[in-house]
């Protein structure tokens, strides 16, 4: 009733054909990229612009923490006394 069904051919079907081998490969060749000023300075600019928004979330978060630690103590000094 379970008993897999196995194809009725004798002999499997080999594993690796053989291509004709070419004297001449292909070669395919990359598309050209166009690289003028304005793309250099389009990734100049963005990578600038990308480096500040990263300082500047560097700096607001340092800020934040010394804030918190600021607050922390004195907190713990009002409850102290």
């Amino acid at each position: 009733m379970f008993l897999p069904k196995y194809p009725d051919s004798p002999t499997p079907p080999p594993a690796h054909t053989h291509a004709p081998t070419d004297p001449s490969p292909i070669r395919r060749s990359l598309p050209s990229v166009a690289i003028d000023k304005n793309t250099v300075a389009v990734v100049l600019v963005g990578g600038v612009v990308l480096t500040a928004l990263l300082a500047a979330v560097a700096v607001t978060a340092i800020s934040v923490a010394v804030a918190a630690v600021v607050l922390r103590s004195m907190l713990r000094d009002r409850n102290r006394s």
